[in-house]
């Protein structure tokens, strides 16, 4: 990874710098040392401030939880939250620095909020004069997979910061070169990426021999970016349970009215290369779940973002029940379903019967487009 890279050369590019770190549990390399350590103990670097993203520097706050400013007990560093009274780094947090580190693992999805953090502090260090170093790191969903609607700028948030498909197949280092030259950002800053050596993009996570840290509490392990991207979209639509309540967050799809053998059928009807929906029933606080739980039998093949509308459609067809309908009729909120999907022609489509596959098949060019201009950001 990037940080065994610098490592290997003596930290260089950091030397006689002040620098900034953006970090969490996540930012380890392959022996498991945290970068906040080896920044500590590389020669003629001084490590000044630690910077957090959602869910903290430790990686303990849940999923929208407000993190606040602190002082780390360990190192006596000042922390500051990028995940609380901001979202992008002031420029008293930036004040004497010379650099500004990122190390994070992120999963691959557009709407997962690490990227979002990445870009913004881009943006800030361009703004200060700051060099700004991307440690690269694995995509976990790998490095061929694209997938999903773009971003309609309408519906740019923080989970939706960048116009790329929802799964979009770069590192981050490769999508900050992106971030940095794309104009997405007022002016382009001083980036310096670090890559990684023998990573290809074919790789799955368990190709590369990496440990997993978990990268948030409801992404335990590296399979659970394939479940993210396959029922986070879902999940915000509402309407069935993705497992987040029975500790299989995203891996199943299940209601308490749902018949399991008859969505078993039906989930199973579409064909869907390299997934297999399984019969699945168990008890919430004493009210039955039933439905299907997802397995992958060859994560490369599976189209991850399409299962979000292929289990709408599923519901549709089995009971009759449109799920965009019912949250209409509920007064449901579809802000967020629509900032995750990238835009609310997806859910115009859903709220008319349009099938899975019509709106699958509706993304296909902004697949097209996105593949051909990632071309010469590729560094592998």
């Amino acid at each position: 990874m990037g940080a065994d890279v610098l490592a290997e050369q003596s930290f260089a590019g950091l030397r006689g710098k002040r620098v900034g770190l953006i970090t969490n549990p996540t930012g380890v390399n392959r022996q498991g040392q945290s970068t906040i350590d080896a920044l500590l103990g590389a020669s003629d670097v001084k490590l000044v401030a630690l910077f957090g993203p959602e869910h903290g520097l430790y990686g303990n706050a849940a999923a929208g939880d407000r993190v606040a400013d602190t002082l780390d007990s360990r190192t006596g560093l000042p922390v500051h939250s990028l995940y609380g009274k901001t979202r992008k780094p002031t420029p008293e947090m930036l004040r004497d620095l010379d650099a500004l580190v990122y190390d994070v693992q992120d999963i691959g999805c557009r709407s997962y909020t690490f990227i979002s953090t990445m870009g913004l502090a881009m943006e800030a260090c361009a703004e200060r004069g700051i060099e700004f170093v991307v440690l690269d790191r694995p995509n976990p969903l790998g490095g061929v997979r694209v997938e999903g609607p773009s971003l309609d700028p309408k519906f740019r948030s923080f989970v939706g910061q960048w116009p790329v498909p929802y799964v979009y197949g770069l590192t981050c280092g490769e999508l900050a070169r992106m971030i940095n030259q794309e104009a997405w950002i007022a002016k382009p800053c001083k980036l310096t990426v670090i890559p990684m050596a023998g990573w290809r993009r074919d790789m799955s996570w368990a190709d590369t021999g990496l440990v997993w840290t978990p990268t948030s509490p409801k992404i335990p392990t590296a399979e659970s970016a394939l479940y993210y991207a396959s029922t986070g979209i879902l999940g915000e639509l509402g309407g069935v349970n993705i497992g987040g309540n029975f500790k299989m967050s995203f891996q199943c799809v299940t209601t308490p009215w749902m018949d399991e053998r008859k969505a078993f059928l039906q989930f199973n009807s579409y064909g869907l290369p390299g997934v297999y929906f399984a019969p699945f029933t168990t008890n919430v606080n004493r009210s039955p779940q039933r439905g299907v739980h997802i397995l992958f039998t060859n994560a490369i093949t599976a189209p991850l973002v399409a299962i979000n509308f292929y289990a709408i459609d599923a519901v549709r067809k089995m009971s009759g029940r449109n799920l965009v309908s019912e949250a209409v009729q509920a007064h449901r909120d579809f802000s967020m379903f629509d900032k995750v999907t990238g835009t609310d022609r997806i859910r115009k489509a859903l709220l008319s019967g349009a099938s899975a596959a019509s709106i699958v098949k509706s993304w296909r060019r902004d697949e097209e487009n996105f593949r051909a201009l990632r071309k010469k950001y590729l560094l592998y």
